[in-house]
């Protein structure tokens, strides 16, 4: 149901993401590498080498203008990477073509320079790496550029440029260490300008790739000055930034012109820039309203609706207790009236009639009025008696005949246990989006996961640290067994490598810790064990060595768990994750996902039975989960509680059997025993069960363990109710009687309140049937079906039975054998006992009714039972909404400990997904800038509305900027990312010059003379419409850009990253059908956090298009499972009241009485008021299941009303004595045959070992039949003794001789 468990595939699902972002991490590290030191400064070559220390006057003996620190390349690395001079000379003058390249890239040097051709071409091939990371931002890449154009080129290098070191490489001196002189407000305005620009494909601000992750402009100045080791990324010599020079020296600070990236020339995003002017008036979204009515008394918060419920109880019960008080003096002051108050009727007490029957000498015979309705039903089941006693074989016959019948639809039963098909409504908005989602875009991956947790101390319950080299051996150890796994499809073997994830088409895309060592164990000494992994969670963006196998680089937070804020070292668990590759459709009819589930099966039993064992002898625990565990272990349930199914037959075969039997003499107790009625009794309802699973299976309805494990119980638990009071009528009437007479009687004055507690309950199981999940749907059908046949039973079949039994007791036959015949040791007949009052009865009618007569216990129950239901409306807001996942599933499932492990350690939110829908790409048309987030963007566009939400994400629940496809392809098409989009001569795509064919891998280096020599941008400024590209433009290098790759020369290439991000299908019309941004939601632990978020997602969606005008949508894995919860109290409420109409209207039809039927509505109501609030108390959550419950629940509960209503209305005298009545008549049948039974059934459900049916069905039942058992009679009978119908007899003068009375008498 919960496969909802789907919803914790998100963290791998988020992962996987990233890890399309291929290589991403490489560009970064060699931009940060050679880009730092655009100069070319690479890196000397240390090997062999000796460090000269030379003073600084001797380094640079001079410090003015137009004079250079470093000129020219003197020696070059193993790597390839070149090494400036360390010579100090005047500034050179450059050609007029070589001046021209220079202003592209460097506008503010003009005039002479420091640097040759040579490295200027270097400068320029090493920026092209970082511009793709900040180009967005103009102010950033302005002000990025001109600190490396000033550090290689500027005239006056030498007055900010000191040399402090040289090193020999291959004889000739060449820098190893330089003093850059930088001023702190160019630092700072570098820094501010590019803080917030995003990296789109990673979802994380580019200062994380460029610059360590600084948070201050010394922190990145010390991050891009560290000197690196020799094939290492980073700057190959050191750079010591510093504010100012000493004062007795003639240098000067760097002090280029700042751009701020809020500049209305080189202005930013609102993404990149939120403080810019243009960004500043527009607010974050606002947050979620929630509840603040709350009233402070002392130190305790109080909600406003509870201080209500208080108020409204005190002025109920003054009200009640003044007209109880004013009541009761005006009868104390007229003791011989005929009428009763309030109601001034013509009702007549006894002591009026006996006297007149003794002054008039006749019989006053009170007959009921009935309406044409009850009239019709009492003829009916008159005449019916009749019938059946006179034909029970027949109709027990064809009654019986009809059910098997149906039964035979059972050949065609089939179980469904996909929990999308359980829980989610076909029509519902969120399966929608999902199949629109799978259709266009790609469906989410398939997630096999495996959480190593540390054990916490017995003592102080903390956890130690799980980052340690004995627990990474050991992954590795359970790593190479899960490579080993081999499943079986078809005859055929599936490996992991055969079904994983793979970006790039080589290695698996597995998010674990081991992939800082490249999923090699022997690494892990080589790159310095569990310090190189602490390394790599603070650098594992920006470090060449922290990528993982398949280059990309791997989060810390999606392979750790149980840490807080950044602490990674001290996470308690590994979480180690495989992305497998999905598709449409399910294993049965899609090879792809067949061939998976073959792999999750073998990798499931490999943790059971391997794994699970080597992580307990080092003391650790190990949770784990495959995509199919959900699905797996719910057709397991199927077959796991067949005992306890068994065992509530047996038992309330057993009760029945008593119940329905007599208290007799021992010597009898073998004739008037009702075994074999009670055991046929318990087969009628088995069979109403069998032949409504039946039906619905024909007709092509699947069936749900639910059903299969609840109907039986509970159809069980209210059939039995029927035939105790069936049986029990027949046994009060006379035994003078012949049977027929005695059946027919019975059916009189039992049948119409069996019709109207049977309809009832089959209206109310039907309403449950508009519920939109499946699953309750469906159940809701089936328990309607077999509770009107299980009724129809009862008036056929088990009528027939009791006729048959009763002529077996009356012909002295042996229970269970009846062909059996013994005369009677006693001169007692059965019939005689039959008529005995039992135990029960007489406390009904001695001790229950009078003690609720006093006066003062009325009062009592009057106030405890509203004040109950007041507490109860106080209450039901702090339900809450959803369905834990760990419920639907088995006591004894490894799935409980994985959900445990999620919840404990989990420190990444699910994905989410913008989808935008008829996207307009051509010139002409404002969707482009609407949607993106660079420079020129509309400030209100949805890229930088995300944006702005992910500062409030408490109540957005969106923790980050999106990663846009759109922003990456504009710049990867801007001129300005000239290592990006490329073309030949022929107008064909050119890689980057760090790819092939450019660069084949065999090369050592890549240089600028091979075959790409002559490629150039794909577009110059000229080309392009306010820096966007023409209609044609875009069509024809979309496909270009999701196809390149990523590399150090150009991050930006779409494939991997935004592979399926958009939908080509059709593109070229120039309307993109769907396109996709992709966020992630914040951390979300409780059922409460899902449902806030996707409607905080659906409230955000909903503006922008309405905003925009354009048509966006929000997704993610969860919604539709919880997409329900967001309406819940809306479809509860209105169900019910649906189902309380329905109840009201057959309740009038059948009594044709206002007044009877609205106080059933109302003890219903209250009934239904206090199980809300025993929820609440229970912590049960409100969901489609607890909400099928409620209803159901109302036709139960009619049950305990309607029998005593019905007799109370039929009574004759005064309130009082038909209360009295009503509870002698039926009050034991009520416990008995009501009570009893339901408490029978519903106790057997607590050892059912799926934890769904203990709490939605053994505590909500268990809870229902104690509140119904009060309410039906305690309140009703006290309620009906004050304020009850008036009675439905008239007076009748029988004039007869005193003989005829007399005999009448006898």
């Amino acid at each position: 149901m919960m496969d909802f468990l789907c919803f914790f595939l998100y963290i791998f699902r988020q992962e996987k993401r990233k890890i399309m972002a291929i290589r991403l991490t490489l560009v970064a590290a060699v931009m940060l590498l050679q880009v730092i030191n655009s100069s070319n400064l690479a890196r000397a070559e240390q090997t062999g080498s000796l460090d000269l220390l030379i003073t600084h006057s001797a380094l640079s003996s001079r410090h003015s203008k137009d004079y250079c620190a470093m000129y020219d390349i003197c020696g070059e690395r193993s790597d390839g990477k070149v090494l400036n001079c360390p010579y100090g000379s005047p500034s050179v003058k450059p050609d007029e073509l070589f001046s021209a390249k220079i202003q592209s890239l460097c506008p503010t040097i003009s005039g002479n320079v420091c640097c040759t051709e040579a490295q200027f071409d270097t400068l320029r091939s090493q920026v092209q790496q970082a511009v793709p990371f900040l180009v967005g931002c103009p102010a950033c890449l302005r002000n990025f550029l001109n600190l490396f154009c000033e550090l290689s080129c500027s005239p006056n290098q030498s007055l900010f440029i000191n040399v402090t070191s040289v090193a020999e490489v291959k004889g000739n001196l060449t820098v190893d260490a330089i003093d850059y002189f930088v001023t702190d407000a160019f630092g700072k305005g570098l820094y501010d300008s590019c803080k917030e620009v995003k990296f789109g494909t990673m979802n994380t601000r580019a200062i994380n790739f460029v610059g360590g992750g600084a948070q201050n402009f010394r922190e990145w100045f010390t991050f891009i000055g560290q000197k690196a080791l020799p094939d290492f990324p980073g700057s190959p010599y050191a750079i010591n930034f510093k504010p100012s020079p000493p004062d007795s020296s003639a240098m000067m600070p760097m002090n280029v012109s700042i751009y701020s990236c809020g500049d209305t020339s080189l202005g930013c995003s609102c993404g990149d820039c939120p403080l810019s002017p243009a960004c500043s008036n527009t607010k974050p979204p606002p947050p979620h309203e929630k509840e603040t009515c709350l009233i402070r008394i002392g130190p305790l918060k109080v909600r406003c609706i509870e201080i209500s419920m208080v108020v409204v109880y005190v002025l109920m019960a003054s009200c009640f207790f003044g007209w109880a008080t004013f009541y009761r003096r005006r009868h104390a002051m007229q003791p011989s009236s005929s009428t009763e108050p309030l109601l001034q009727s013509v009702e007549e007490d006894s002591s009026d009639t006996a006297l007149k029957d003794s002054k008039l000498g006749v019989k006053v015979a009170r007959h009921a009025r009935l309406s044409s309705v009850q009239r019709y039903m009492a003829n009916f089941y008159r005449a019916y008696g009749l019938w059946i006693t006179r034909n029970p074989s027949l109709v027990l016959f064809w009654s019986v005949a009809i059910v098997m019948l149906l039964c035979l639809g059972l050949y065609r039963f089939k179980v469904e246990t996909r929990p999308e098909k359980l829980w989610v409504g076909p029509g519902s908005r969120a399966a929608e989006e999902k199949k629109f989602f799978d259709s266009h875009l790609s469906p989410f991956y398939r997630i096999e996961q495996l959480i190593l947790a540390t054990v916490p101390d017995a003592k102080t319950g903390k956890a130690p640290g799980i980052v340690t080299e004995e627990n990474i051996l050991l992954l590795f150890d359970i790593q190479e067994k899960v490579d080993q796994i081999h499943g079986n499809y078809s005859g055929s073997e599936v490996s992991l490598t055969d079904i994983c994830l793979k970006p790039l088409g080589i290695d698996c895309a597995t998010q674990s810790i081991l992939q800082y060592f490249k999923m090699d164990s022997g690494n892990l000494d080589e790159y310095g064990g569990v310090q190189h992994a602490e390394y790599c969670f603070q650098h594992y963006t920006s470090s060449e060595t922290c990528l993982s196998a398949f280059q990309a680089p791997v989060d810390p937070s999606a392979v750790l768990g149980g840490f807080s804020g950044n602490n990674y070292s001290e996470a308690t668990a590994f979480v180690v994750t495989y992305p497998v590759d999905n598709a449409l459709g399910d294993s049965s009819n899609n090879n792809k996902n067949a061939r998976a589930v073959a792999w999750e099966k073998s990798f499931i039993q490999l943790a059971k039975e391997e794994l699970l064992p080597m992580a307990q002898s080092r003391n650790l625990t190990l949770a784990f989960s495959s995509e199919s565990s959900i699905e797996e272990e719910l057709k397991r349930e199927s077959t796991a509680d067949i005992i306890t199914i068994a065992g509530s037959y047996l038992v309330m075969f057993v009760y029945i059997s008593i119940t329905l039997g007599d208290a007799p003499l021992l010597s009898t107790f073998y004739i008037s025993s009702k075994v074999l009625l009670g055991l046929s009794g318990v087969v009628l309802v088995l069979l109403s069960v069998l032949g409504s699973v039946g039906l619905f299976s024909f007709l092509g309805v699947k069936s749900t363990l639910i059903i299969m494990e609840v109907i039986p119980f509970l159809v069980l638990a209210v059939g039995v109710d029927n035939m105790c009071i069936l049986v029990h009528s027949v046994k009060r009437q006379s035994c003078g009687v012949p049977l027929e007479e005695r059946v027919s009687l019975a059916l009189v004055e039992v049948g119409p309140s069996i019709t109207l507690a049977s309809l009832s309950e089959v209206l109310a199981f039907a309403v449950g049937a508009f519920v939109p999940m499946p699953a309750c749907r469906v159940f809701s059908m089936f328990a309607a079906l077999a509770i009107l046949l299980d009724f129809l039973l009862q008036l056929t079949a088990f009528v027939a039975l009791i006729v048959c039994d009763s002529k077996r007791a009356e012909d002295n036959r042996i229970d269970c054998f009846p062909c059996v015949k013994v005369p009677l040791s006693s001169g007692e007949s059965v019939g005689a006992i039959n008529r005995r009052s039992g135990l029960l009865e007489r406390y009904m009618k001695e001790v229950h009714a009078p003690f609720l007569g006093l006066w003062g216990v009325k009062m009592v129950v009057v106030a405890v039972f509203l004040a109950f239901t007041m507490a109860s409306i106080a209450l039901c807001p702090r339900l809450e909404t959803g369905l834990e996942q760990k419920i639907v599933l088995p006591r004894d499932s490894y799935l409980q400990d994985y959900f445990d492990s999620l919840e404990e350690y989990l420190r990444v939110g699910p994905p989410l997904y913008f989808v935008v829908k008829d996207y307009n790409y051509s010139l002409e048309s404002r969707h482009t800038n609407q949607l993106c987030s660079i420079s020129q963007c509309d400030s209100n566009s949805l890229l930088n509305e995300i944006s702005r939400a992910s500062q409030v994400a408490e109540s957005s629940y969106i923790a980050k900027p999106a990663a846009s496809w759109l922003d990456d392809f504009l710049v990867w098409l801007s001129p300005e990312a000239f290592g990006c989009c490329r073309k030949f001569t022929n107008g064909s795509y050119c890689p980057p010059d760090d790819q092939p064919p450019c660069c084949l891998p065999e090369d050592d280096t890549c240089g600028l003379n091979g075959i790409c020599k002559d490629c150039t941008t794909c577009f110059r400024h000229l080309d392009l419409v306010r820096d966007r590209p023409s209609t044609a433009q875009f069509r024809e290098k979309l496909p270009w850009f999701l196809n390149a790759l990523p590399s150090a020369d150009c991050a930006k290439g779409g494939h991997g990253a935004y592979t399926n991000s958009v939908d080509l299908r059709g593109y070229e019309s120039g309307i993109i059908r769907a396109s996709e941004f992709r966020t992630y939601h914040i951390p979300l632990n409780k059922q409460g956090d899902y449902v806030n978020a996707i409607r905080a997602a659906r409230e955000f969606s909903s503006r922008m298009s309405n905003s925009l005008k354009i048509d966006v949508f929000p997704y993610s894995v969860f919604y539709i499972f919880f997409e329900q919860y967001l309406d819940i109290w809306r479809v509860a409420l209105t169900n019910i009241a649906i189902a309380i109409g329905a109840i009201f209207i057959v309740c009038l039809v059948i009594t044709s009485s206002v007044w009877s039927s609205a106080i059933i509505v109302l003890v219903l109501v209250m009934i239904l008021l206090d199980l809300m609030g025993m929820m609440a108390v229970l912590h049960i959550q409100l969901n489609a299941v607890s909400v099928v419950n409620l209803i159901m629940s109302i036709g139960i509960a009619v049950e305990f009303c309607v029998h005593i209503s019905h007799a109370f209305l039929v009574s004759s005298g005064d309130r009082e004595q038909r209360a009295k009545e009503a509870l002698g008549t039926m009050g034991a049948s009520v416990f008995s045959g009501i009570t009893l039974t339901k408490l029978v059934g519903v106790v057997v459900l607590c050892f059912s070992r799926s934890e769904i049916f203990v709490v939605y069905y053994f505590q909500m039942y268990l809870a229902l039949v104690i509140i119904g058992f009060l309410h039906g009679l305690v309140f009703l009978p006290v309620i009906l003794s004050l304020v009850g119908p008036p009675p439905r007899h008239r007076d009748i003068e029988e004039h007869h001789r005193d003989e005829a009375s007399s005999s009448v008498s006898n």
